[in-house]
C-alpha cells in the first residue's frame, strides 16, 4: 500500500483518477500537471507543470487543481479561491487549520467522496487506495452544481 503522506516510493506525482474530472465537465486550466508527455492523459485544455511554477502563473477559467500535497497544499487552494472558479481536489483533513481557514470559510461547498480513491502513477496504472480520504472543494457555485451532477458517489456539503 501506498503511503501517500510520508511518500515512501519517493514519488512526487500521482494523477487524479481520470473519471473523476471526466465526471466534472471541462476544465481550461490544471496548474499543477504532470510534466509534458509524462503522463498519459491531460485533465484540462492547458497546462503548468512542476517546471512552469503553476502556483506563481497567472490563472485563468475554470481550474482543476490536484496541489501537491503536504504543508503546500493550502498555498493553492488559497489561489484558487481568490481566482473563485475551480475545484481542487484533496485529502479530507478537516481538523486542520488549513482546511478550516482556506476550505470551510472560503470554499461554497465540499464534496466527500465515498470510499477511497486510487490515484495513478505517471505510466497510467493504478496505484493502491490512498491512506486517507479525499475531498472535492469548490469555489464558485456553477462548481457546486457541476459536483451536484456529476453523479459522482459521495455527499456533498455546501458552505
Amino acid at each position: 500500500m501506498h503511503n501517500f503522506n510520508s511518500n515512501t516510493e519517493n514519488k512526487a506525482e500521482w494523477l487524479t483518477p481520470p473519471y473523476v474530472v471526466e465526471a466534472l465537465g471541462e476544465f481550461d486550466l490544471d496548474p499543477c500537471a504532470p510534466e509534458e508527455h509524462k503522463a498519459p492523459w491531460s485533465l484540462a485544455a492547458h497546462n503548468f507543470s512542476v517546471a512552469d511554477d503553476g502556483l506563481h502563473q497567472r490563472w485563468e477559467g475554470r481550474v482543476w487543481c490536484n496541489p501537491p500535497y503536504g504543508r503546500e497544499t493550502f498555498k493553492w487552494l488559497s489561489k484558487l479561491s481568490r481566482h473563485g472558479n475551480g475545484i481542487a481536489l484533496i485529502f479530507a483533513r478537516t481538523e486542520t487549520k488549513g482546511f478550516h481557514e482556506v476550505v470551510f470559510k472560503q470554499a461554497d461547498a465540499v464534496f466527500f467522496f465515498e470510499g477511497r480513491l486510487k490515484f495513478y502513477h505517471v505510466d497510467g496504472t493504478q496505484g493502491d487506495s490512498a491512506n486517507a480520504p479525499s475531498c472535492l472543494v469548490a469555489y464558485g457555485r456553477p462548481n457546486v452544481d457541476s459536483i451536484e451532477h456529476s453523479n459522482l458517489k459521495g455527499h456533498l456539503v455546501r458552505i
